[in-house]
C-alpha cells in the first residue's frame, strides 16, 4: 500500500474526530458517505470506509504528517470537530488525549490550539440585540448567511472553525427575537430535527478546505484554490441561509414544525440561496476583504455580522 499523504492524513484525522463518539458515529457515518458522494470524494469515502474497518488506526493516520505545522492543524481541526456542538465527551477526550500523544505535541503547543477554538466554539451564545432583528429576521439572515460565504473565502482554518458557531448564534438571536430563550443543547436539537448533522458539517468544511490547498484531479484537471473556495462559499452561504429560514419558521410557528415538515423545507430554500448567492457574491467578496483572525473572533464573540 502507498504510503498515506498529509491530505489524506488530515482528512482521515477529521474522521476518526467525528465518529470518536460512539453515539453519533452512524448519524455521522450517514452524512459523510453523503458529502463524499455529492463532493465526488472518492478518497473521503475510502477513508471512512477503512476507518470504519478498522484498518485504517489513529497512529496509521498520523504517518503522513511530517512537520509540526501540519500536526498543529490536525489537531486543531480534530478539536473542532469534537467540540463543534459545544462540549467534549469522555470518549472524544480520549480520543484527543492519543491523538496529542500520536502527534508528540508538548502541552504549551496543544493548549494554545484548545485555546483558540475553544475561545470560537464557545463564545456565548448571548448578545444584545439590535431592534432591527425583531423586525427584519430575513435582513439579518441574509446578513449571517454573506458572513459565512465570505468566511468561505478566507484560507485560515480558523474561518472554517466559526461558521458552526455563528449559525447557532443566529439560530438562538431568531428564537430570542420570538421570546424563545435557548442554549447550544436546545439548537443542537432543532438543527438535529433539521437533519443538519454538526460533526459532518464541520468535517465538510474541512475537507473543502484541504481540496483548495492540495487540489485535486478532476476531468483530468487540477481543480485549484479559487475554484473551490467558491465552491465553499456557496455550500456555507446555502446552508446559513437555509438553517436562518427554517429557524424562522420553526420559532415563528410556535415550535409546531415536525422533522420532515422542516426537511422539506430545505430544497426550495437551497435553491433560493444558490440564486440568491449569484446576487451577492461582489458584496461577499468585499466581506471577505476585512476579515482576518482578529476580525473573525471578534464576530463570534460579539455575535453581530454587521
Amino acid at each position: 500500500m502507498n504510503p498515506i499523504t498529509t491530505h489524506d492524513s488530515l482528512l482521515a484525522i477529521c474522521l476518526h474526530a467525528a465518529y470518536s463518539n460512539g453515539e453519533q458515529s452512524d448519524a455521522e457515518r450517514q452524512e459523510i458517505a453523503r458529502y463524499a458522494e455529492e463532493m465526488d470524494a472518492d478518497n473521503l469515502a475510502a477513508l471512512s470506509r477503512r476507518i470504519l474497518m478498522g484498518k485504517l488506526s489513529v497512529e496509521e493516520a498520523c504517518k503522513g504528517l511530517c512537520t509540526n505545522q501540519d500536526r498543529m492543524l490536525a489537531y486543531e481541526m480534530a478539536r473542532a470537530v469534537c467540540e463543534v456542538g459545544g462540549s467534549i465527551s469522555p470518549e472524544e477526550g480520549e480520543f484527543l488525549t492519543e491523538l496529542r500523544r500520536r502527534l508528540t505535541l508538548s502541552e504549551g503547543e496543544s493548549s494554545a490550539v484548545d485555546e483558540e477554538v475553544d475561545s470560537a466554539v464557545l463564545a456565548p451564545l448571548g448578545a444584545t440585540l439590535p431592534e432591527a432583528v425583531t423586525t427584519d429576521s430575513g435582513g439579518m439572515i441574509l446578513k449571517y448567511a454573506i458572513l459565512a460565504g465570505a468566511l468561505e473565502l478566507l484560507p485560515q482554518t480558523l474561518a472554517t472553525v466559526v461558521i458552526i458557531p455563528m449559525q447557532m448564534k443566529m439560530v438562538y438571536r431568531i428564537g430570542k427575537s420570538h421570546g424563545v430563550e435557548l442554549d447550544r443543547s436546545n439548537i443542537k436539537d432543532f438543527l438535529a430535527t433539521a437533519g443538519i448533522g454538526l460533526g459532518s458539517q464541520m468535517v465538510e468544511g474541512f475537507a473543502r478546505k484541504l481540496v483548495g490547498r492540495f487540489g485535486r484531479k478532476l476531468g483530468g484537471k487540477t481543480v485549484g484554490k479559487v475554484a473551490d473556495q467558491l465552491t465553499g462559499s456557496v455550500v456555507s452561504f446555502t446552508s446559513t441561509y437555509a438553517i436562518g429560514h427554517m429557524a424562522q419558521g420553526y420559532y415563528a410557528g410556535g415550535r409546531n414544525l415536525t422533522a420532515p415538515d422542516l426537511k422539506k423545507l430545505i430544497g426550495p430554500l437551497q435553491s433560493q440561496a444558490r440564486e440568491l448567492h449569484t446576487q451577492y457574491l461582489p458584496e461577499i467578496q468585499e466581506r471577505a476583504k476585512t476579515l482576518d483572525t482578529a476580525a473573525i473572533l471578534s464576530l463570534v464573540r460579539g455575535g453581530t455580522p454587521v
